[in-house]
């Protein structure tokens, strides 16, 4: 499989650092849709904190991308649901820790999550 950034610099705004405007996948023999995932523990209970909930929403997206026999360069896309557009950033730091040097096609919307105390929620879509 092979991922190509498409970047025009021309006719239209600059992509920021983090992301790409889009991912071009080659050869994809296998399909990986995630669900929102929370920044829940084994026990099923978020922290208090944005940064703990991001820190396990990252592991637990690795965990399923391990059981997939995948890592986070297959991510090709990410969408992030925050409670807060304050925890824009935050959420883009966290993210540009899980992939490294790796960009994808991102979206952030705020939103109301189903229960008040998952700050963000955050779906991906890999590919292999």
């Amino acid at each position: 499989m092979k991922q190509m950034a498409r970047n025009p610099s021309d006719g239209i705004y600059a992509a920021m650092p983090d992301y790409v405007h889009a991912l071009e996948v080659q050869g994809p023999s296998r399909w990986l849709y995630i669900a929102g995932t929370m920044g829940l523990d084994e026990a099923g209970v978020a922290p208090a904190t944005l940064e703990e909930q991001l820190d396990l929403i990252w592991r637990n997206l690795n965990r399923i991308l391990v059981e997939a026999d995948m890592t986070t360069d297959n991510i090709v896309r990410i969408t992030s649901y925050l409670t807060d557009p304050a925890f824009a950033e935050a959420n883009g730091a966290a993210r540009e820790k899980a992939l490294g040097t790796h960009r994808v096609p991102t979206t952030a919307i705020v939103t109301q999550t189903l229960d008040p105390t998952w700050l963000v929620e955050i779906e991906a879509i890999a590919a292999a």
